[in-house]
């Protein structure tokens, strides 16, 4: 039985080493040719990323300024008594902290991203590798940060559901 052919067994390959991308320094035309087209995109999104992050945190400091008078006028409106005293207070503050930390949220993948994008932009025109290390660098930080982000987001999941068990227990008790 020793001359018979194992089938578990693996199948055996030549070892062929892995050519790299990058060939002395310089990348091929195709990949310059993707990089010059990826770069003003990213540099866009990193951009409106500014932007959504910029008008997030005005919206944070509106919840700030205007809560006190807010609260002072809107037990004049029907219906709006609950928010002149203190859970009218902390609406607002919650509202406050969520949009700044939302604002956060926001900068650093856009600065990643733009940083990225920039870099290319400098590789291109120089053709220094540092350019393309920190373009790279920037680009591994962006997905480190939203994998972080994910793995904290899906966390939070099951005390949510914790959270709306406890809710609705609640409910139905009374």
């Amino acid at each position: 039985m020793s001359d018979s052919v194992n089938p578990f067994e693996s199948p055996e390959t030549a070892a062929v080493p892995v050519m790299p991308l990058v060939s002395h320094g310089a990348l091929t035309e195709t990949m310059l040719i993707y990089l010059k087209g990826a770069s003003p995109w990213l540099r866009f999104v990193g951009i409106l990323g500014f932007v959504s992050s910029g008008v997030t945190a005005l919206w944070g400091v509106s919840f700030i300024a205007f809560l006190p008078a807010v609260t002072q006028f809107s037990y004049q409106i029907p219906g709006f008594e609950w928010f002149s005293n203190s859970l009218g207070a902390a609406f607002g503050g919650t509202m406050a902290l969520f949009c700044t930390g939302g604002a956060a949220l926001v900068f650093f993948p856009a600065l990643f991203t733009y940083r990225f994008g920039e870099r290319i932009r400098g590789y291109l025109r120089t053709g220094a590798d540092l350019d393309l290390e920190m373009a790279l660098k920037n680009n591994r930080s962006l997905w480190k940060f939203l994998g972080i982000l994910a793995i904290i987001e899906l966390a939070f999941i099951p005390l949510l559901i914790i959270g709306g068990i406890i809710i609705a227990v609640a409910v139905a008790l009374t």
